[in-house]
C-alpha cells in the first residue's frame, strides 16, 4: 500500500477512535479523549510502525489495527477499573490516582491506623472489604502494597512499622481472596514523602499506605 494511502488509512482509524471515545471532564465540561482512546491512538502508531518493517504497507495497516484494538482495550479496562474503585471508595477517604496504565490507592494512616500501630482499625475493614471485591474482579493487576512514615523516631523505627502496616493490608486483600501471587508488600519509612515533614499537617500526609495496580509486565 503506497504511504500517502496508508497515512490517510491511519488518519481515519485514529479520528475513528477519537470521535468515539470522548468523556466530558468533570472539572471544566470541556470534551476531551479518554485514556482508553490514548492507548488506541499510540497501539495504532506502534502497530503500523512495526507492522511497515515486517511486511511493508499492508503490513503496517494490519499492525495500525491489532495495535490499536489491543492498545484500546487495555486503556478501556483500567478505565472501568478505575470508574469502579471511585465508586466503591467515594466518601472513604481513600485517595485515588491514574497515571498513564498505573492506578494508585492512597490510604491515610489517620483511617487505616491508630499512632504507632500496625492492626487495621475494625472501622477500616468494609472499606478494605471493597477494594478487594473490586481486585477479585479486576485480575489483571500485579498489587504492590507499600507503607510509609514521616520522618519522626528514625529509620529504626520507621521502616519495620511501616513493613508491618504493609503487611497488614496485604494480607487482609488476600484473606478476601485475591491471589496472594498478585500481592506484594513494601516497608518504605519515610522515603518519597509527600510532603513537608516540617509541618503537623505534612507529616499527616506522609503517614501513608499506597496499593500501586501494576500491569503484570512491568515487575
Amino acid at each position: 500500500m503506497p504511504l500517502k494511502k496508508l497515512f490517510t488509512v491511519a488518519v481515519l482509524l485514529m479520528g475513528s477512535l477519537l470521535t468515539g471515545c470522548q468523556t466530558t471532564n468533570p472539572y471544566t465540561g470541556e470534551q476531551q479523549a479518554s485514556k482508553s482512546s490514548k492507548y488506541g491512538l499510540g497501539g495504532i502508531l506502534a502497530g503500523a510502525a512495526i507492522g511497515a518493517i515486517a511486511d511493508g504497507g499492508d503490513g503496517a495497516l494490519k499492525g495500525a489495527i491489532i495495535g490499536g484494538a489491543a492498545g484500546a482495550g487495555y486503556g478501556h479496562y483500567m478505565d472501568r477499573q478505575e470508574r469502579v474503585l471511585r465508586a466503591e471508595l467515594q466518601g472513604t477517604g481513600v485517595q485515588v490516582y491514574r497515571q498513564g496504565d498505573q492506578l494508585k490507592l492512597i490510604m491515610p494512616s489517620n483511617i487505616t491506623f491508630d499512632s504507632s500501630k500496625s492492626d487495621i482499625k475494625s472501622a477500616f475493614y468494609p472499606v478494605l472489604g471493597s477494594v478487594a471485591k473490586v481486585f477479585r474482579e479486576y485480575d489483571r493487576n500485579l498489587i504492590e502494597v507499600v507503607g510509609y512514615t514521616d520522618s519522626t523516631g528514625g529509620d529504626k523505627i520507621n521502616v519495620p512499622l511501616s513493613q508491618d502496616r504493609a503487611d497488614s493490608v496485604a494480607n487482609y486483600i488476600a484473606f478476601q481472596g485475591v491471589s496472594g501471587d498478585r500481592i506484594f508488600a513494601y516497608g518504605r519509612g519515610s522515603a518519597d514523602p509527600v510532603a513537608s515533614n516540617k509541618t503537623v499537617e505534612g507529616r499527616a500526609q506522609n503517614r501513608r499506605v499506597e496499593i500501586n495496580l501494576l500491569p503484570v509486565q512491568q515487575r
